[in-house]
């Protein structure tokens, strides 16, 4: 049979794992490009021979997305994979139609395809959107399976945009780690919650090799949590499945992918942030998880906020910060911070916009959706550079930290900052302590 040539479209994170898992040693297809899309400056550079194995001594370039008909016809490409997360269903087929038009197949791997077994017990948490609250939904589990003395490794979905070799296996046990591995802003806003509270994380290229590593962590592990990323399935085999879902964007469960595929492959669905969002719009999403996924347990839960200077905001003008991809992909106008500014009576929130500078421009341009917030953006030394000019150049009164990180730490910021917290309150349905309960008792581990 004819080896196939493959062009793999991604955001460096599924499309690496996706050719790692099924394409990198596979003879019957040739991986010709990879191309890329979502995320600043990812494209331009190679996927290394090291990582690429025996079949792609030079490496696999990677191009920008919006050369791919140029490049199906010129590599003669017969088939494009597409292999990136949170994008609704009319641009993936869209994408589609550009490859078909082309003259390419268009291609989607599944689970079984890309899923790996892990010799421990795992637990995904994933999601239908990005932002809708996965990262205190991970915190909260993993807090609950420490209180059991269990010894809990956290693998966060790939997010390895800079060098790929370095980043092949990332461990992370102490804030420090995340200055030693240059990680960005968006790096940092998964691990530091992690390792702040304690607990290991591993992330980087190579998910095959981070699983062996984190399964015999010098530490030990009981369990793996999967964090995802994004709205994409895990990539290991669960044990127990956990999607949150966000009754901000009713709707959106049903229309983004592969978001869709988490829903209807859970075992616990959790509405969360169901204290600021219409109870019309959580009935929609209650709904839709009945439909999509009859047997799954619902959890309605909110992301309860606290502030540490909250003096800062009432009666204040104040600048909004929050977590970029929840505002760029993830097409939210709002998150955390905006939500505090309301509940704690700001005068006002600014329009960042006149104040922006350098990259930040671009953003505002691409994502248009953006209002009165300024998205941390920090894929790199010069738009942190950017932001860092953005918000000293702002005339307000104080800055609202609605990051899951704190960003006085990698930046200077030249004004009073309330930083907001945010955890997982379940406040109706299962109770997520008994359900792991539950799988503790079932994979005989350790209880207390």
């Amino acid at each position: 049979m004819d080896t196939k040539n493959i062009i793999i479209i991604g955001a460096a994170g599924r499309d690496f794992h996706n050719f790692n898992t099924y394409y990198r040693d596979n003879h019957a297809y040739n991986v010709v490009a990879f191309t890329a899309a979502q995320i600043p400056d990812i494209d331009g550079r190679k996927y290394p021979s090291e990582l690429a194995g025996s079949l792609y001594p030079e490496g696999i370039p990677i191009y920008s997305q919006d050369e791919l008909p140029k490049l199906i016809k010129e590599l003669k490409v017969n088939e494009c994979v597409f292999a990136f997360s949170d994008i609704s269903y009319e641009d993936v087929m869209g994408i589609g139609a550009v490859v078909n038009a082309a003259g390419a197949d268009f291609k989607l791997l599944g689970p079984n395809s890309t899923m790996l077994k892990s010799s421990k017990p795992v637990i995904s948490v994933t999601a239908v959107r990005t932002g809708t609250g996965k990262s205190q939904t991970s915190r909260k589990i993993i807090e609950t399976l420490l209180e059991n003395d269990l010894k809990v490794i956290a693998i966060r979905h790939p997010m390895p945009y800079g060098d790929l070799n370095a980043q092949r296996v990332q461990r992370f046990a102490t804030v420090e780690d995340l200055k030693k591995h240059n990680c960005t802003i968006e790096e940092m806003e998964e691990y530091e919650p992690h390792v702040s509270r304690g607990n290991i994380v591993y992330a980087g290229v190579d998910y095959a090799a981070i699983l062996a590593a984190a399964e015999n962590d010098p530490d030990g592990c009981d369990v793996i949590l999967w964090d995802g990323g994004n709205n994409d399935f895990s990539f290991y085999e669960p044990d127990l499945a956990v999607t949150v879902l966000d009754p901000h964007r009713p709707g959106h469960e049903l229309k983004y992918y592969p978001g869709e595929v988490c829903l209807r492959t859970t075992d616990v669905a959790i509405i969360n942030k169901v204290d600021s969002a219409p109870a019309e719009a959580v009935e929609i999403v209650e709904n839709n998880i009945k439909t999509a996924s009859p047997n799954s347990k619902i959890i309605k839960a909110e992301s309860a906020i606290t502030v540490d200077n909250p003096e800062l905001i009432t009666g204040k003008r104040v600048l909004v910060v929050e977590d970029g991809p929840t505002l760029t992909h993830g097409e939210m106008k709002i998150g955390a911070g905006t939500v505090a500014a309301e509940r704690l009576g700001a005068a006002e929130v600014i329009d960042p916009s006149p104040y922006i500078v350098g990259t930040l421009t671009d953003t505002f341009e691409k994502y248009t959706h953006i209002e009165n917030v300024l998205p941390a953006m920090g894929y790199g030394e010069q738009q942190l550079k950017d932001l860092e000019e953005t918000i000293n150049n702002a005339d307000c009164d104080a800055v609202i930290i609605g990051t899951p990180i704190d960003l006085t730490r990698v930046i200077s910021i030249n004004k009073p900052t309330a930083r907001v917290y945010y955890d997982l309150s379940e406040i109706e349905g299962p109770n997520l302590k008994a359900i792991l309960g539950k799988f503790i008792e079932k994979h005989h581990l350790q209880l207390v």
